[in-house]
């Protein structure tokens, strides 16, 4: 699927642009699956296991941010992972064996969907190496007024920024940090039907969406089958017990099969603790530990 030239980039600055990954007929039922969800939400007051509600959702004007573990709410979102040229990219970029991390369809309502400050996933969740990244498949056209994402070229060979903010993780950079350079930062539009790849360790971000129009982006995270996790794996191992484990482990693999052997690599690594007052999702976090916004 990718050529040479298009894994160089990717290797060189950390993201990658690929037009057209989806066949007309599968970004159609993508976004058909995608509105259906959107009004379901109407029913909703409140955030809960499937939506994360923006400020002004009713059952008159649906807003979210986000809709969360799309490929559990239709199954259309794990066979497209699994069977289409996404996977051909994730082969390219990942190789054989990969499984699922999270998904997530972040859905800017018009009109000032919500910022993500600036971050990098590693943060999040640090791995024994560093062969992650994350797919946003774009199920509507993706414009400047949109809040489409953002990211710093060559910062997945840097260091891991500080995402603390008065005492706890944030989930998010200080946009004073002197390692912060805004200024080289990328944006990535296209048209539906589209996918940006980043790397876990890139710096990214995305403003308000400004539009009368909604940012539909799909996200995958996805892990190299040899890239364990160092935080949780312990207690979620134990709170599972090993055949559900065994089981989850398997339900997450998109390609190849599970690799028992995790690989070691000198990667940098700081735990996400102590954890903010809500995580309930990225933007309650970034709210809840008061980061500072690099879009105000």
């Amino acid at each position: 699927m990718l050529t040479e030239d298009q894994k160089a980039f990717y290797a060189e600055n950390g993201y990658l642009m690929v037009e057209d990954v989806l066949r007309p007929e599968e970004l159609k039922r993508l976004q058909d699956i995608t509105y259906g969800l959107i009004d379901g939400s109407r029913e909703v007051s409140q955030s809960n296991e499937v939506y994360d509600l923006d400020r002004g959702h009713s059952a008159e004007a649906p807003k979210l941010t986000r809709i969360k573990l799309p490929h559990k709410r239709d199954p259309y979102f794990w066979e497209i992972l699994r069977n289409s040229r996404i996977t051909e990219v994730l082969g390219d970029l990942l190789g054989p064996d990969a499984t699922l991390l999270t998904s997530k369809l972040n859905t800017k309502a018009p009109g000032g969907g919500a910022a993500v400050e600036w971050h990098q996933d590693w943060a999040f969740y640090p791995h024994t190496n560093d062969d992650l990244l994350a797919f946003g498949i774009m199920l509507e056209d993706v414009q400047e007024d949109t809040g489409p994402l953002m990211v710093i070229p060559g910062t997945h060979k840097g260091p891991l920024l500080s995402h603390m903010a008065n005492g706890v993780f944030a989930g998010a950079i200080d946009p004073e940090d002197p390692l912060f350079e805004k200024q080289k930062a990328v944006t990535l539009t296209g048209r539906a039907g589209s996918m940006t790849v980043h790397h876990a360790r890139i710096l990214h971000g995305s403003a308000p969406n400004v539009s009368d129009r909604a940012r539909l982006l799909l996200f995958y995270e996805i892990a190299k089958g040899d890239a364990w996790p160092i935080l949780g794996s312990n207690s979620y191992f134990h709170a599972l017990g090993q055949a559900k484990f065994w089981e989850d482990l398997q339900e997450r693999t998109i390609t190849g099969s599970p690799c028992l052997t995790p690989r070691l690599e000198p990667v940098p690594v700081t735990m996400p603790l102590p954890p903010a007052p809500d995580t309930g999702s990225i933007f309650r976090m970034q709210e809840s530990a008061g980061a500072k916004s690099a879009f105000r």
